[in-house]
């Protein structure tokens, strides 16, 4: 095919072909130009003539033509689509061009003579696809996380669930160092404007794990230079990346100059710091490294490391916060809840109370001991009903009230009853339940009446544990009454054991089982008051679905005519016995 055949061609023709916006082609059986368009020169920067009788690959080294499918259009004159990628002599600001063009055979008689092919610039469309298809697979990253990091309200934990999901996605190791609260020491500007983090977490993918420690270890701070990644990040608000990290970059960016030999033998090249912000208000950093074959770190990684910092750190500003709330609920309900009275010295008598872990709201247990004149002491136990402020403050009106009714009847029944009518009817209290026992450890005989309340405990000198079979009545504020006393004889080596549902109970569980659950423990043998407290609470879930109260008490010391050491009998109203309940 002959190049004047082309110039001979018809003028209406000529006009079409030249006149087009697409690129128009012409190639030999060798891939050789033998006509070019207007539309297709200023695509390529060189002017029609200058392609004549030479290969794409000639002209234009940087472009990716897709020759092998050209030779099997030629091969069997099948038409083809076929994108093609590079750059021409054309000045472009884009990082890559993209083409799409469609190639038919020419032939003549019968035999292929070359292809003509129409071609479009698609680099636009191309880079619109490439970002939607980046959109994506970012959604789908923060899809994942949000199902991976801040799983709990823990501060600690969510560091290492952001750290661990960096190195699966992003990095070769990573660590999560966040700003001190304000009211800390370590809070202070350093003397020479850097900054003081406190470090989260660190991990590395499973190979570097044990070499990445000697970078430093989570829970310690670590103080930068003014001039290192790190302040420029929270400074600046925005990703910083180092890539082809020299010892200098690594001097100045690295918290601690003794470790930059550190760096070198775990092979870190480049490094990124990313900012987390919350609520406009920046709390750390995450940083990035990556080792050995790894790439640097790009743009793309920027925003998505970014993106999983936003998300991130909404999470952890969310637990500082319930941190502080928690710490500030948890005291309030200390202070509210007044030092238990003295009991006599014949009794013995332990305290413990542990806030829920799963909630800031303050709750409403309480417990009392009261020392009557004539020398027993009344043991209580209680739990108001609901959370917050006001059940807070019922705790304590109830546990004042107690002390005071305590000295005015002469029996458990009969001061819940009081107490039940002074709560609903004069003030208007929440409901609560509560366990008040009159004991006289001097005979072994205790007093039982319980308002609504799970029934007291007592631990053998072996450590097994039995319930005692104490009537319920109604909670108290309820205004029905009905409280029946219950009497038990205990010897003097048992350990009676009051508590609130914090410990027992479970969600979804019915409270026989929960119940069951306490007497299938073995508490340490011989154990007092306050060493058997911390035994039960070391085998509670911490942290709990609701608080924990718990009241323990034993004989001082053995009395003349005590019951002996033997099995503990109860009695009801009426004097029918009932053993211990299994």
């Amino acid at each position: 095919m002959a190049d004047t055949s082309w110039n001979d061609l018809p003028q209406p023709l000529r006009r079409v072909l030249d006149g087009t916006p697409a690129g128009v082609a012409v190639l030999d059986t060798h891939l050789r130009f033998r006509y070019v368009n207007p539309a297709l020169a200023a695509m390529n920067g060189i002017p029609a003539e200058r392609h004549l009788g030479h290969t794409v690959a000639e002209l234009f080294p940087g472009l990716d033509a897709r020759d092998d499918l050209l030779r099997e259009v030629l091969a069997d004159g099948r038409p083809r689509e076929i994108t093609s990628s590079g750059h021409t002599r054309a000045g472009s600001p884009q990082h890559r061009r993209y083409w799409y063009g469609a190639y038919h055979r020419l032939e003549t008689a019968g035999q292929p003579a070359g292809l003509v092919g129409i071609l479009l610039e698609v680099t636009a469309s191309h880079r619109q696809q490439r970002e939607l298809e980046q959109a994506r697979a970012r959604l789908a990253l923060l899809d994942t996380a949000a199902t991976r990091i801040g799983t709990t309200l823990d501060v600690e934990t969510t560091c290492g669930e952001l750290a661990t999901f960096l190195i699966e996605h992003l990095a070769d190791a990573a660590t999560v160092e966040l700003l001190p609260h304000s009211d800390s020491q370590h809070a202070r500007p350093l003397p020479d404007g850097g900054r003081r983090l406190l470090r989260t977490a660190i991990t590395a993918r499973p190979d570097l794990l044990e070499r990445i420690r000697v970078l430093g270890e989570r829970g310690e701070y670590v103080d930068y230079g003014p001039d290192s990644a790190v302040p420029r990040c929270l400074a600046e608000g925005r990703p910083v990346i180092e890539n082809q990290l020299t010892e200098a970059d690594a001097r100045r960016t690295a918290p601690n100059p003794d470790r930059i030999a550190d760096f070198g033998v775990l092979g870190v090249h480049a490094a990124m710091v990313v900012p987390l912000t919350a609520r406009g208000h920046r709390i750390g950093t995450a940083t990035l490294l990556r080792t050995g074959p790894s790439p640097g770190f790009g743009e793309d990684d920027a925003v998505a490391a970014q993106d999983l910092a936003v998300r991130a750190a909404i999470n952890l500003d969310n637990a500082r916060r319930y941190s502080r709330e928690h710490a500030v609920a948890v005291d309030l309900q200390r202070a509210m809840l007044a030092e238990p009275g003295t009991p006599h010295p014949d009794i013995t008598v332990a305290f413990r109370y542990r806030p829920a872990g799963t909630s800031a709201l303050i709750g409403g247990d309480w417990y009392e001991t009261v020392a009557l004149p004539d020398g027993r002491t009344v043991l209580a136990i209680g739990d108001v009903m609901g959370h917050g402020i006001e059940a807070a403050a019922d705790m304590s009106h109830y546990q004042a009230m107690l002390r005071a009714m305590a000295l005015l009847e002469p029996s458990a029944d009969r001061l819940l009853t009081r107490m039940d009518g002074l709560a609903g009817e004069v003030h208007d209290y929440r409901p609560s339940t509560c366990l008040a026992v009159y004991a006289e450890p001097a005979r072994g005989r205790y007093c039982f009446a319980s308002a609504g309340h799970l029934p007291p405990a007592v631990v053998r000198p072996n450590g097994e544990v039995a319930l005692l079979p104490v009537a319920p009545g109604p909670p108290l504020a309820t205004g029905h009454n009905g409280y029946v006393p219950s009497y038990a004889v205990v010897p003097p080596d048992h350990v009676l054991l009051l508590f609130t549902d914090g410990l027992v109970e479970r969600r979804g569980e019915d409270i026989d089982r929960s119940l069951e659950r306490l007497t299938a423990r073995r508490l340490p043998a011989g154990a007092g008051p306050e060493r058997l407290l911390d035994a039960v609470l070391a085998g509670a879930p911490d942290p709990a679905e609701d608080d924990i109260a718990l009241l323990a008490a034993a004989p001082a010391r053995p009395r003349p005519g005590q019951a002996g050491s033997g099995e503990v009998l109860t009695a009801l109203t009426g004097g029918r016995w009932q053993p211990l309940r299994r």
